[in-house]
């Protein structure tokens, strides 16, 4: 089903990601969602390609956006 907020979203997202990168997830997933007939598991691995995108794991586990990512934005 689609997430009408961050706070929505499956814990694992919520715990791991920053706000931005939940943003970028939600809206991925919910588009996904609804093109791909409401399959679930499709939708979240569009999610999950969307936010890698634009952020990647340190090796710490943590998630950063992507210096080019940041540096399209300003354009």
């Amino acid at each position: 089903m689609p997430y009408k907020s961050n706070r929505d979203l499956p814990e694992s997202v919520r715990e791991h990601l920053p706000e931005h990168a939940q943003d970028i997830y939600r809206e991925a997933y919910n588009s996904a969602y609804e093109e791909y007939g409401h399959d679930e598991a499709r939708a979240h691995r569009i999610a999950w390609g969307a936010v890698e995108r634009q952020y990647h794991k340190t090796p710490e586990g943590k998630w950063v956006r992507d210096k080019a990512a940041s540096s399209e934005k300003k354009h």
